[in-house]
């Protein structure tokens, strides 16, 4: 409990007018200062109602002053305050032991009331996280009941659709059970026998389509391949072995053509390279031939205009002989090395066009065959694939046949032992149809008289020397009993389970009622509960503004009290009033002794004045 409570308090117990409007809080700056918290401790653990005067006491005092009558003060009050303390003495140490009893009880009522403050400040902190975690609660179930109204109406839209998608399902597969069993119950002699297994079905249709197909791919076949490949086609669903040889035959034909062009390509770039080979020869003769009758014509255009002497011609003859050997050297080199290379290089270039158009021509030819060729292995597969199902259906049908043969087989040896069995006991039966003389026990040989005994007789056997059929009848009576029991049991129990069911579907209307409250929604929280927390909610925010308003209140008197010195004296002066009153009457008696003074010094200075004006 703090100090300024504690403190109002305490002037609730003596009286105070108006202490219950006071805020505790308020007057803990009271206790800011040692000098005064020591006066104020004292004062809020002993003052007491009993230390307060009536207001018939003091109406007593008034009147004795207003008597005129002596009022013992001071020593003389002392005097007889010791006359007094001798018969006072006795009801002063009651008073301070009631004072002690007093006192222990006030502390412990006031070690209560500040649990019961922790309790409460606790509860409030509490509450207020609980009203902030109800808030984020309530807004966080805001917004999940949104969403889930949202995926609540497209699960609904879902919903519907696939409800309406397995209506037109159903419906349709309606029809089609219709149908079935329409075709199932329909009569022979109106659409004939119907085939029930896949055996039964005529393949003579099929048989001729495929006949048909492949007919039709053998003419095509020969329209577009060899004579081979067609032979290929005719027989490729009978001899799938002949396939490999045919092929070969087919690859052995279009290498000869391979090798025939080769050999053609080969022969046509030989011819190029001696042509040009021979042309290059009459070339360089052609051209060897004019620069010797240039030259000649040079030397004698020289020995005609300038006479050159004989030494000198044949100087320059033999030269000229040595350069003609030099070049004929040069010439056989680039006819034996440089020559055949570039001719051939030539050669290659020169026929290089028409090795492309062969080769297109060939990749042409060979995509159109691949493009012939799928088409006619795409119809063989699917033609193979065919045969294979239906291979395959055969097989399995065959199968279930075996199965359903065993299981037959299996039936017919069961029905057999059961067939013997039954003679067998007819047989025993009719033997002792017309005994000599009606027996009353049960004989040793009657085995199926002893195994109804012993089914009759269940788990609780009896020790009997003998075995009646008087016994049979009873227990086959007693039987009968139990059944008509059980069947009166179990039509009790089913009324009551439709009286339970009734009941229970009675409870789920109600429960549907108290969910969706006469709505189409279902209800996530009670609305007592929401306008409950609302209620909370609004009180927290009232509380909130109201403590918010208080601590301005407060900042502002603090900001006033620092701004402003009157306010400041009025302050201490309260404090004064409330802690000490003597220092109160000295401070109020120094101020009206400074106030005397300054109005003498100024009556004197007013009467100097005027004397001095007299004068």
């Amino acid at each position: 409990m703090s100090c300024g409570n504690e403190f109002v308090k305490t002037l609730k117990k003596i009286g105070y007018p108006k202490a219950d409007e006071l805020n505790g809080e308020d007057f803990d700056w009271l206790f800011e200062s040692e000098e005064d918290r020591s006066f104020l401790e004292w004062f809020c653990g002993n003052i007491n109602e009993q230390h307060v005067i009536s207001e018939k006491e003091l109406q007593d005092f008034n009147n004795l002053l207003e008597s005129g009558k002596p009022i013992l003060e001071g020593d003389a009050l002392d005097e007889v305050l010791k006359t007094c303390s001798s018969a006072d003495s006795k009801s002063n140490s009651q008073r301070e032991e009631e004072e002690k009893e007093e006192r222990k009880r006030l502390e412990d009522e006031l070690q209560t009331l500040e649990k019961m403050k922790n309790l409460t400040i606790h509860r409030s902190k509490k509450l207020q996280m609980m009203s902030s975690k109800t808030s984020q609660i309530s807004q966080a179930l805001k917004d999940a009941e949104e969403e889930a109204l949202k995926e609540m109406k497209e699960g609904l839209g879902a919903l519907t659709a696939a409800n309406s998608k397995l209506h037109s399902e159903l419906l349709s597969f309606f029809d089609e059970v219709k149908k079935l069993t329409s075709f199932l119950t329909a009569s022979e002699s109106e659409n004939g026998p119907h085939p029930v297994f896949f055996s039964q079905l005529s393949l003579d249709k099929y048989l001729a389509q495929e006949e048909q197909r492949t007919l039709a791919i053998a003419s095509y076949v020969k329209k577009h391949f060899s004579q081979g490949a067609s032979e290929l086609a005719e027989n490729s669903h009978d001899e799938n072995s002949q396939f490999g040889n045919k092929s070969k035959q087919v690859t052995c034909n279009e290498a000869n053509e391979v090798c025939e062009e080769s050999r053609e390509l080969v022969r046509l770039q030989t011819a190029y390279i001696c042509a040009q080979h021979q042309l290059i020869q009459s070339k360089a003769e052609e051209e060897s031939i004019k620069s010797a009758i240039q030259c000649a014509e040079k030397i004698l255009h020289s020995l005609k205009t300038k006479g050159i002497e004989k030494e000198t011609l044949d100087i320059e003859v033999s030269s000229l002989n040595d350069e003609i050997s030099t070049l004929k050297k040069q010439i056989a080199k680039i006819n034996n090395e440089d020559l055949p290379a570039l001719l051939k290089e030539n050669a290659r270039q020169w026929i290089a066009p028409v090795v492309k158009a062969v080769l297109d021509r060939r990749i042409a030819q060979q995509d159109y065959y691949a493009a012939r060729q799928d088409e006619i292995y795409h119809h063989l597969i699917n033609q193979k694939a065919s045969f294979d199902l239906i291979e395959l259906a055969y097989e399995i049908e065959l199968r279930k046949h075996k199965d359903l043969h065993c299981q037959f087989e299996s039936l017919i040896e069961y029905l057999k032992q059961t067939s013997d069995e039954l003679e067998q006991r007819l047989k025993v039966m009719s033997e002792l149809d017309q005994p000599a003389q009606p027996r009353t026990t049960i004989d040793s040989k009657d085995d199926f008289s002893r195994r109804l005994y012993q089914l009759l007789e269940g788990k609780n056997k009896k020790v009997e020397l003998f075995k009646t059929y008087e016994g049979l009848q009873q227990m086959a009576q007693k039987l009968e009993e139990d059944c008509a029991i059980v069947q009166d049991q179990l039509a009790a129990s089913s009324q009551e389970q439709s009286l339970f069911l009734s009941k229970l579907n009675s409870d789920i209307d109600a429960l549907c009622e108290a969910l969706y409250c006469g709505g189409n929604q279902v209800l996530l929280s009670s609305q007592e509960l929401t306008d409950q927390f609302q209620e909370i909610e609004g009180h927290l925010n009232e509380l909130n503004k109201l403590t918010i308003d208080l601590l301005d209140d407060v900042k502002e008197k603090r900001i006033a009290l620092e701004s402003n010195k009157l306010l400041q004296m009025e302050r201490k002066l309260y404090v004064y009033y409330l802690q000490d009153e003597d220092h109160l009457k000295k401070i109020v008696e120094e101020l009206e002794q400074q106030s005397k003074a300054k109005t003498t010094a100024l009556e004197d200075q007013s009467f100097t004045t005027n004397e001095v004006l007299d004068i």
